[in-house]
């Protein structure tokens, strides 16, 4: 199996961690696979993988949700890249964001790593920063509550539709990126609004 690309969205690994904030890379994978047919590969205890065929897209492509908690998510991914022989041109990560609001995504390429622990892991284990990633918003906590206690807080119940709204665009957004290219889908992520 020759695969192009690997998406790996990032999360916390069980049930207590389902519905978080953190989780919101996880939920928009899972929402991928869902869109296509999916087998699972092995990848021992480091994460979960599958093989996911999309339809108008040519091949397979490597969807992976790392268990090695966030902090360490790079294991997972650098063992996947080097095990199906690909760099990290050929990566795309998809995972929470502080800096953009509920509702709103925007994908890009390299950048920063804006104090996400996830990200940090991955440069720290590929040697790069230099990948593409899928940034989904859930808004910054209020008042002084502590950044590390908002993430890992469940999506309370009036954010539930955003959410619900977000992960199929999210999910069209990576396949646009596969079928059509980046810029198509950095404009199409960058113009989504859920319904007010």
């Amino acid at each position: 199996m020759a695969a192009h690309t690997l998406i790996a969205g990032l999360g916390n690994p069980g049930p207590r961690y389902r519905d978080t904030r953190h989780n919101f890379g996880f939920m928009a994978v899972d929402a991928l696979l869902e869109s296509g047919s999916a087998r699972e590969l092995s990848l021992g205890k480091d994460g979960v993988l599958h093989a996911l065929r999309l339809p108008g897209v040519e091949g397979e492509v490597l969807v992976l949700k790392p268990m090695t908690f966030m902090n360490l998510s790079g294991r997972a991914v650098a063992h996947a890249l080097r095990y199906y022989k690909l760099t990290v041109e050929d990566l795309v990560v998809v995972h929470d964001e502080l800096d953009l609001p509920l509702g709103r995504m925007r994908m890009k390429k390299g950048g920063g790593l804006a104090g996400h622990n996830g990200l940090k892991s991955i440069a720290a284990e590929t040697g790069s920063q230099d990948f593409v990633r899928l940034r989904l918003g859930i808004g910054r906590p209020e008042g002084k509550m502590d950044v590390a206690a908002y993430v890992l807080q469940d999506f309370s119940s009036q954010e539930e539709a955003a959410v619900r709204a977000v992960l199929p665009a999210a999910a069209a957004a990576l396949r646009l990126y596969l079928g059509k290219g980046l810029e198509t889908a950095m404009r199409e992520a960058g113009a989504f609004q859920p319904a007010p």
